[in-house]
């Protein structure tokens, strides 16, 4: 593996990490203390980002995209992870699943979103299956050439400003060793279909301005057309391309540990007590010391599984360990940066409240570190028999 970046990784990175200074830290108080971002901003981002030419850069160029390589695209996402998450969505990354579209779903969907035209959001989860996929109850029935939905989803990301949502749902079953387990397709559900309605969710502490919605479905009639893959095909294509949204996090954790290390590293030099900078007290020279060894340490396991994944190796254990390992680091790196700053760390006039608070999600979604922790595992294990 080459540890240094090329002159194109490079370049994205600063372009990135300048855009985001000068574009999103202007706007994250006011999105903080109001819990929205204004349409017309959120335009505005998507707008420019397209003018800059980095609007769907982990798509192929074929498909519309930027075609960057998985490293490059951590790259860039390591960036993001810096801002504020209710900006950084207007930075379009299209789902990858997308890509399994068929000729006519390209046109309606692929094309459209790679060009900034069309937003999709991702949904999977339910009040009563989370981790458990299989388990869910929303679920469609065949109606003739059509399908009938009907349940509800719900923790579902920026479905408030989606055009469209990609929703997995139960269409049958099937005996396995262990037992039945339900069959699952893939739809592509446009908003404003009838029976299709997206209500606000919850009022959750991390990432405000990036809302979760509730989705529900009843008697939500689709023709077979808005079937993404194949009918009862929907687990096997989410195996397929649904893995890199848990690298995505380990990258955007990593990069809003640096801003929060950069803060404390920065206070340390400047606040004195007793007649010297806190920086030069071991007690707080042994916590940056740490802090960054655990940054460098998530940075380096997110871009070897990214690196794995553009040479076509196996990376499900690699990116389960970076998505476990970064946003367990992030948590303990705002903390610490919290703790250098004292009472200042809590206050509302410094962003590291809302990187602590923030920082609690990441363990959660896309995967919690105990589902993580299972994947590793069984990795390992299942090549002894075990």
């Amino acid at each position: 593996m080459d540890f240094g970046l090329t002159s194109e990784q490079q370049l994205v990175v600063d372009t990135v990490r300048d855009f985001v200074e000068r574009e999103l830290y202007p706007h994250e108080e006011a999105v903080e203390r109001t819990g929205r971002v204004p349409p017309e901003l959120g335009e505005s981002i998507r707008r420019k980002v397209i003018e800059l030419g980095f609007y769907a850069p982990n798509l192929p160029v074929e498909a519309g995209g930027g075609g960057l390589d998985q490293v490059t695209f951590t790259l860039l996402e390591r960036e993001l992870g810096r801002a504020s998450m209710a900006l950084t969505v207007f930075w379009g990354r299209p789902s990858g699943i997308l890509l399994a579209c068929n000729a006519e779903q390209r046109e309606r969907y692929l094309l459209p979103s790679a060009r900034g035209e069309r937003l999709d959001a991702l949904a999977m989860t339910e009040p009563g299956a989370g981790s458990d996929v299989r388990g869910m109850q929303c679920s469609a029935r065949p109606d003739g050439d059509d399908w009938i939905l009907n349940g509800t989803k719900h923790f579902i990301s920026h479905a408030d400003v989606a055009d469209f949502v990609i929703v997995f749902v139960a269409t049958g079953e099937e005996d396995t060793a262990r037992g039945p387990a339900k069959l699952i397709t893939c739809f592509l559900v446009d908003r404003g279909t009838p029976g299709f309605d997206i209500r606000p969710g919850y009022d959750s502490v991390s990432h405000r301005g990036y809302h979760n919605a509730v989705l529900a479905f009843e008697d939500c009639r689709l023709p077979c057309a808005q079937i993404l893959g194949e009918p009862h095909r929907g687990f096997d294509l989410a195996n397929d391309w649904l893995f890199g949204t848990r690298l995505t996090v380990a990258a955007m954790c990593v990069g809003r540990a640096r801003r929060a290390f950069d803060l404390a590293l920065a206070y340390a030099a400047e606040r004195e007590q007793f007649g010297q900078p806190i920086g030069k007290f071991q007690g707080v020279s042994f916590k940056l010391a740490d802090m960054v060894t655990e940054i460098d340490a998530a940075d380096w396991m997110t871009l070897a599984a990214a690196w794995r994944l553009d040479r076509g190796l196996p990376a499900n254990r690699e990116i389960a360990s970076a998505k476990l390992y970064a946003s367990e680091m992030l948590a303990r790196v705002t903390d610490e940066a919290v703790q250098i700053h004292g009472g200042m760390g809590l206050m509302s006039d410094l962003p590291l409240a809302r990187f602590w608070r923030d920082a609690r999600v990441e363990r959660i979604w896309d995967g919690t570190s105990e589902i993580q922790r299972h994947i590793i595992g069984r990795e390992l294990l299942r090549p002894l028999g075990a």
